[in-house]
């Protein structure tokens, strides 16, 4: 009897360096809806790994070429380790987003460092990646890529939100998808967070205690950024640029800042969603976990946020970046120029077999 179901690993490192996301999936080759995560696992950074990936926004060409290959291998690595854990047999290819160190698509630039080749070689598969250097040659963002996930995957929603480094979002209009970053999140409340000994703020509970800096919070939802129409998409760059300066110039009690920066979130997405009770919202990403963020979204929607289960809450975006993957190798639109701004959908990524 013949398997219709493709089977493999989705990667993917979000900005917040929470770790790099695998997620293992059967989905069935035809029937998108019907798919199923296998196996999923979070490998945490080293210190040295996240100093360098930190770092690495401010290295020269040739550093950044080195680090690609090194990434690359530890990518490798780790999917080498994920496939002999789990015992995984079937697997048909490996697709990777790797991890965004450079993201100005107004000047051409976006740079995901994970060597492809090297990561084909370790682990002596087929691998995808390099999703975003097309979609921002043909004009666009590059950004967000999993809408096209959104659309297909989890057509039950009306609004797909993702809380990580950066909130984003996706849903129809016009019978178009549109998709957008709305605003920085958890790439802002795990920085100063880290300024006490603690890796992230476990269900916002400093920062419900901590008070709204009024002047900080005006100042935020006044930026630029908010009023500008989507395509649109935010970067490490800005946030380096704009937010952290914006916030040290104005305030230094951490559960202060982390109070006004979870309502000046909330208020963004609840900008973005409305009051609109008949509506259904998928939220993930790790703020879905932030008990208290989530309270304060839910009070400018108007609505509860019903929770969705561990695995896809942690893992959706490794799993849409396994489904761009079988995309690209059906030779199907994978990047949707609605969402991009980019001149045509089109079908992104590069392909790397193993040579050795």
């Amino acid at each position: 009897m013949q398997d219709n179901y493709i089977y493999c690993i989705g990667l993917m490192s979000g900005t917040s360096l929470d770790g790099i996301d695998l997620a293992y999936i059967k989905i069935h080759k035809k029937s998108y809806k019907d798919f199923k995560i296998l196996k999923a696992d979070t490998i945490s950074y080293s210190n040295e790994w996240k100093s360098k990936l930190q770092e690495a926004i401010n290295y020269d060409e040739k550093d950044l070429e080195v680090l690609d290959i090194e990434y690359g291998k530890l990518l490798g690595k780790v999917l080498s380790n994920f496939i002999t854990e789990h015992r995984i047999l079937k697997l048909d290819f490996i697709a990777s987003h790797g991890h965004t160190i450079l993201h100005q698509p107004e000047a051409g630039i976006t740079l995901q460092i994970g060597n492809g080749q090297e990561i084909a070689n370790i682990t002596k598969k087929e691998v995808i990646c390099d999703f975003r250097t097309q979609d921002v040659e043909l004009g666009g963002q590059g950004a967000p890529l999993v809408p096209i996930g959104d659309k297909l995957l989890f057509v039950d929603y009306d609004y797909c939100l993702n809380l990580g480094g950066f909130a984003n979002i996706s849903y129809e209009k016009n019978k178009e998808r549109i998709a957008f970053d709305i605003c920085p999140v958890n790439i802002v409340l795990n920085h100063y967070t880290r300024k006490l000994g603690l890796d992230f703020d476990d269900k916002g509970i400093v920062a419900s205690k901590g008070e709204i800096n009024i002047k900080l919070l005006e100042n935020l939802n006044s930026l630029p950024f908010y009023t500008q129409l989507p395509p649109k998409s935010l970067g490490l760059e800005w946030v380096q640029s704009t937010i952290f300066p914006l916030i040290d110039e104005e305030e230094t009690e951490i559960p202060t800042i982390l109070r006004t920066f979870v309502e000046h979130s909330a208020i963004q997405i609840g900008k973005v969603i409305g009051d609109k009770n008949e509506a259904t919202v998928l939220v993930t990403g790790g703020g879905a976990f932030n008990s208290f963020l989530m309270n304060r979204i839910e009070f400018y929607i108007k609505k509860t946020v019903p929770m969705v289960d561990d695995g896809l809450i942690n893992y959706k975006e490794a799993l849409v970046f396994a489904f761009l993957g079988l995309l690209k190798k059906q030779e199907k639109v994978n990047c949707l120029q609605s969402v991009t701004g980019a001149k045509k959908n089109h079908s992104s990524g590069k392909f790397f077999y193993p040579q050795k």
